[in-house]
């Protein structure tokens, strides 16, 4: 039987489900786990990811949406466990500099975004590699999407689905003003990524890092992490790449 260590999300339908695997499967300490089952909706897989165990890691879902996890069974755990499919995904390194001189770092899984904070819209330069590629977005925001974030904000904010294993990052406006018609770009996700904010005390930007913001941003740069990896398990057939595709027709 896989060694199990079972965390949960603070919801009673999440507790009620955590109580009744334990009792049937019992609690390995995290540190003699072999795999981490999470029980709940992807906001508790982002941060069970984010919490870096080093362990791969199962996801029922006991939440809402659940896109990145498994429906919700409680018979035969281990040998689903056993037989599923292994997803590995690299985390996005955010370096963000706010107003004040202070530097932020954070990684994000699904995504890094920017959002403009009063009234009036964000002026952003983009430069990618270096090279400034837009000298001004005006919009309510931006972001730069990983493959596994990409049917999250981004496609929300009609950014492109994204396949694994493309090794591609999905660039997207939030509401563009300026150029109105632009659509966002795909960059090969060796690309550096950095955002200046123009006129940053009269048109406040936030930055953030999956759910780590930084407020008042004078410029965020971000890469791909691929020193650290994380590992997804879905049951077979219902894969990550799976899933990514079968939203594009739904």
């Amino acid at each position: 039987m896989e060694r199990m260590h079972f965390v949960a999300s603070d919801t009673d339908t999440a507790r009620l489900a955590h109580g009744s695997l334990v009792a049937r499967y019992g609690q390995t300490p995290v540190e003699e786990a072999a795999v981490i089952v999470a029980l709940g909706g992807d906001g508790l897989m982002l941060s069970t990811l984010h919490r870096d165990l080093g362990l791969p890691v199962y996801g029922m879902n006991r939440g809402t949406v659940g896109f990145l996890m498994n429906d919700y069974h409680e018979d035969g755990l281990p040998e689903r466990i056993a037989a599923a499919e292994h997803t590995v995904i690299h985390p996005l390194k955010m370096i963000a500099e706010a107003t004040d001189g202070g530097r932020h770092q954070a990684l994000a899984i699904n995504e890094v975004s920017l959002l403009r904070v009063g009234m009036q819209a964000a002026r952003l330069r983009i430069s990618v590699n270096g090279r400034v590629r837009m000298e001004e977005l005006v919009c309510d925001g931006a972001l730069l999407s990983t493959p596994a974030g990409s049917t999250a904000y981004n496609y929300s904010a009609h950014g492109p689905i994204v396949p694994l294993g493309s090794n591609v990052l999905a660039l997207t406006a939030i509401a563009p003003f300026r150029p109105r018609r632009w659509r966002g770009a795909i960059l090969p996700d060796t690309a550096r990524v950095r955002f200046d904010i123009l006129e940053p005390e009269k048109r406040p930007v936030m930055a953030h890092a999956d759910s780590r913001g930084v407020e008042s941003v004078v410029w965020v740069e971000i890469t791909t992490f691929p020193q650290m990896s994380h590992v997804l398990l879905h049951d077979p057939g219902h894969g990550l790449e799976e899933r990514l595709i079968r939203e594009q027709f739904v």
